[in-house]
């Protein structure tokens, strides 16, 4: 009798369990989901978009890209913005010139408080102004191997009134140690005459911090400036 219990009540067994996946594979389409998903051995990270901006984060000017990932210290969230060319009020201006500015700032979501904030600008410019990030420079590494994420933004920022290189910059957070690699964006000027093209700019230095943390670090910076240094 055991025996023919037992199985009288597989079929019951088996369909409470098929209905309890259905349950569960319904609840998993329903999550959030999250773009561009990285996993590393001590990082997991995801690009976002302004929309998954946490509302309590404010940042100035309009959202430019996004990410948000989680390493052993914690789960944070860094965002750019720029605000094109605009008046800053609180600026000095000795002439009828306009401001850009360009913003990142990085944000514990256990908290919401900021680890960091990074902040350029070019003001009272009375020519051609621009402060704007490289596209998809933004990235998070953990190059090092830590299990501490590496944030890195690059952007470029001028005024000028000719054909002439802009100052460009590599700014990287590991933590709350700031690394900065400076120099120009690299342009052609013009030809040679067998055709050849001349360039100038595409120069840079790094910081004493650079030049005493990880080669991998400067690796990384060299690989990223020579993809985005051209205007």
């Amino acid at each position: 009798m055991k025996k023919t219990y037992f199985l009288y009540t597989l079929p019951f067994l088996f369909f409470l369990s098929c209905k309890n996946e259905k349950k569960d594979s319904i609840a998993e389409t329903k999550a959030p989901a999250i773009n561009q998903v990285e996993k590393t051995d001590s990082l997991v990270t995801a690009r976002i978009d302004s929309s998954q901006v946490p509302k309590a984060l404010k940042y100035k000017g309009n959202f430019k890209d996004g990410f948000r990932w989680k390493d052993k210290t914690g789960e944070y969230i860094v965002v750019t913005s720029e605000t094109g060319v605009y008046i800053n009020e609180n600026f000095h201006h000795e002439n009828d010139g306009s401001d850009a500015e360009v913003f990142a700032q990085c944000y514990s979501l256990e908290n919401n408080q900021q680890i960091w904030k990074m902040n350029d600008f070019i003001k009272d410019c009375m020519v051609d102004i621009d402060a704007a990030f490289k596209k998809n420079s933004l990235s998070v590494t953990d190059l090092d191997k830590n299990g501490i994420a590496e944030i890195w933004v690059m952007y470029e920022i001028a005024c000028k009134g000719d054909v002439s290189p802009s100052d460009l910059k590599i700014i990287m957070y590991e933590g709350k140690q700031k690394f900065a690699m400076r120099g120009e964006s690299k342009i052609q000027t013009g030809m040679e005459d067998q055709g050849k093209p001349v360039f100038e700019g595409g120069s840079y230095t790094f910081d004493k911090t650079f030049k005493e943390g990880p080669k991998v670090f400067r690796e990384y910076a060299e690989k990223l400036w020579n993809k985005n240094m051209g205007e």
